[in-house]
């Protein structure tokens, strides 16, 4: 996938050329404009459906969902459904369709709250801050950096073994909910700073009686804990914590957003979080390992 179909793209620059007519659109606000019928299509075509003229509530209502489901902050849907809705009265206003499927999308409330994701250079600060001359630095720096180059689970990331990490092939082995595995891209930096653990501190911790394989390990020589792990990211985000409430699952959601942002196949990024069973439709059934890997390789910035 990645490469949209002919007719996607020339209903986009019709629409573009349409609405920068009637409007005098600006840069920032065409380019938005371009970027979320993009994606809209790339979900259109992953569900073989040839025109995104041929898009019903149904479908419309799982997209939006979908990037709910991505960790997208209310703001950015609320952006999304607005180009979604004009794109339909364009269709409706120029006698392409019949019936607007987008009637009925309501906007996110947008509350006052701390934001949902990190910014790069949030996580970027937390993650040189760390220093790893002290105990446990090492580790701390590879966990943080594994949660945010893969987008895995505060569970999936506590249960990976030594045997899960696959560097020769630059993925990781997870197994998320239902025991369910799959393969997700690591970048170069994350890998880096797993090796210097496992080759540095991992041995300090490590107990005959306790460790077994289990990749991360606390100082007592066990499996970390979901708890264990929350004081790790307190720990390290203080130097944000007056922009951010940091937690474990926003590197979750900020690997998403970036991904997302950055210009990622939908489709690809779902694979990677394992989120296969949000729904039947087709966009979320197997896809090439490879495929994912170059997006990974792409668009994510530690990649």
């Amino acid at each position: 996938m990645g490469k949209l179909q002919p007719q996607f793209n020339k209903e986009i620059k019709a629409f573009l050329n349409y609405i920068n007519l009637e409007k005098g659109l600006s840069d920032n606000t065409r380019k938005s404009y371009n970027f979320d019928l993009i994606k809209l299509s790339e979900f259109t075509q992953n569900q073989n459906l040839k025109s995104l003229k041929n898009l019903n509530e149904k479908n419309i209502l799982r997209f939006v969902y979908l990037l709910k489901e991505l960790g997208l902050s209310p703001k950015t849907r609320s952006r999304f459904i607005s180009t979604i809705r004009t794109f339909f009265k364009y269709l409706i206003s120029n006698g392409k369709i019949s019936i607007d499927p987008s009637e009925n999308l309501e906007l996110p409330k947008l509350e006052k709250h701390l934001p949902e994701t990190l910014s790069f250079i949030q996580i970027d600060k937390i993650l040189t801050n760390i220093d790893t001359n002290k105990k446990a630095g090492i580790r701390d720096r590879a966990i943080i950096e594994t949660m945010y180059a893969c987008g895995i689970r505060v569970s999936e990331l506590l249960n990976l073994t030594i045997n899960n990490i696959l560097e020769e092939h630059n993925i990781i082995r997870v197994f998320g909910k239902g025991k369910k595995e799959r393969l997700v891209p690591i970048g170069k930096e994350a890998l880096h700073w797993i090796n210097n653990y496992l080759i540095n501190e991992r041995t300090i911790f490590y107990d005959i009686n306790k460790s077994s394989n289990t990749l991360f390990l606390n100082q007592r020589g066990g499996k970390l804990s979901r708890m264990g792990l929350w004081k790790i990211v307190q720990k390290h985000s203080q130097i944000v914590a007056s922009e951010v409430k940091v937690h474990p699952h926003l590197f979750r959601h900020s690997f998403a957003t970036h991904l997302i942002e950055g210009g990622a196949d939908l489709r690809a990024i779902q694979e990677m979080l394992g989120h296969s069973d949000i729904s039947t439709t087709q966009i979320y059934t197997h896809i090439d390992k490879e495929f994912i890997k170059e997006v990974h390789k792409s668009f994510h910035p530690r990649a």
